[in-house]
């Protein structure tokens, strides 16, 4: 999988707030935006958004607008759920994901 692929950012997006929950810090914001993936906007909202609507995360604004796409914002209370982390530890993508990336702490600031 590409490293810009969906399930591959999800991964590390839930994987990376899974890690903060059990260090008890708060998450990163320069790490939660579309610029840390080299990624565009509209497909990090998309992310983002899809993770959020999915219960995976909390934690994210959404803002509407007449006629076009919502804004989707992170914001600093973000969180992943019980949901993420059970999706997190079952999902077979997630699995493979894992097993290709072997090193998962070095895409992590921790």
């Amino acid at each position: 999988m590409a490293k810009n692929d969906y399930f591959v950012i999800a991964y590390k997006v839930l994987k990376y707030l899974y890690e903060c929950l059990k260090k008890g810090v708060r998450p990163n914001m320069d790490i939660l935006d579309a610029g840390f993936f080299q990624i565009a906007e509209s497909y990090w909202a998309y992310i983002i958004g899809n993770l959020n609507a999915d219960g995976y995360i909390t934690g994210i604004m959404r803002i509407e607008h007449d006629g076009d796409e919502p804004i989707i914002r992170v914001t600093s209370d973000i969180k992943i759920t019980p949901k993420g982390i059970e999706y997190l530890e079952e999902n077979s993508t997630f699995k493979k994901i894992k097993e290709a990336a072997k090193d998962i702490r070095g895409m992590l600031p921790f």
